[in-house]
């Protein structure tokens, strides 16, 4: 007599497949930090990982497993995590980009968000669980830290209220602030991150300070980071405020 047997649960042969996890980090720590936090995960798989744009580029490149998460730092030694977030989506377009960076000012965000970043953590605001980040992202969640967020909305509110673009003949000329003085508290930076510095003060964005100073961007914003660590800030606004406290900068009231 023939037995009949039970139906298979279509659950057993359907085993939902790991997230793959793909980091763009130059800085070994932080990359083993992320790495153990993903093989800990066992809805996540872990795909390698990259230290610079070009290796990064050159990973798209390939036909290794499709990521579904990239973690990306910004300020990459060769160029900007920006240019790799933007070559992952192309590449593969249900990719997930979170940006995981030391830069915490409005333009970094937004210019993440528009490469096609989903989250903003920044470095010294990093969860100690960072597989459960990336997952609550692939369940829909777009994670940015509370610092980040409140910037964003800063200068959300400031784009609104904003009738039009400050004409460029207001711009005080690069000349009428202070660059080079012989002042010991000066020696804290050199002379180009000094520029830069009273060039941020200004409200100039990366790109205009790149082009005033006939840098890349790249070039800029690692000023910027080399900056920020000898401030010991994490934005545009803490720099000025910082640096106008150490006698870096004159008060804009005093000029």
């Amino acid at each position: 007599m023939l037995v009949a047997m039970p139906p298979i649960d279509a659950m057993d042969l359907s085993v939902p497949r790991p997230w793959g996890v793909w980091v763009v980090e130059d800085d070994n720590h932080a990359r083993s930090f992320f790495e153990t936090s993903v093989r800990r995960s066992p809805q996540l798989q872990w795909l390698g990982g990259a230290g610079s744009v070009r290796e990064a580029l050159d990973w798209l490149k390939g036909d290794g497993v499709a990521p579904d998460v990239v973690l990306v730092d910004l300020g990459l030694p060769d160029g900007s995590g920006l240019d790799v977030i933007a070559a992952a989506v192309a590449r593969y377009p249900q990719c997930e980009p979170l940006v995981i960076s030391v830069f915490g000012d409005e333009e970094s965000v937004l210019a993440s968000i528009e490469a096609g970043a989903l989250g903003y953590i920044h470095k010294d605001a990093a969860p100690e669980d960072i597989a459960q980040t990336i997952l609550e992202m692939k369940a829909g969640a777009s994670p940015i830290s509370p610092m980040i967020a409140r910037r964003v909305l800063a200068r959300y509110r400031l784009l609104q209220t904003a009738s039009r673009p400050e004409p460029a003949a207001a711009v005080p000329p690069l000349s009428a602030g202070p660059v080079e003085k012989a002042d010991p508290g000066r020696s804290l930076l050199s002379g180009r991150e000094q520029e830069v510095l009273t060039l941020i003060a200004r409200g100039f964005s990366y790109a205009e300070i790149a082009r005033l100073q006939g840098l890349s961007v790249h070039t800029v914003q690692t000023h910027i980071k080399h900056l920020y660590g000898k401030l010991s800030v994490h934005s545009k606004n803490e720099a000025v405020f910082e640096a106008m406290r150490l006698g870096l900068l004159r008060h804009p009231g005093s000029d």
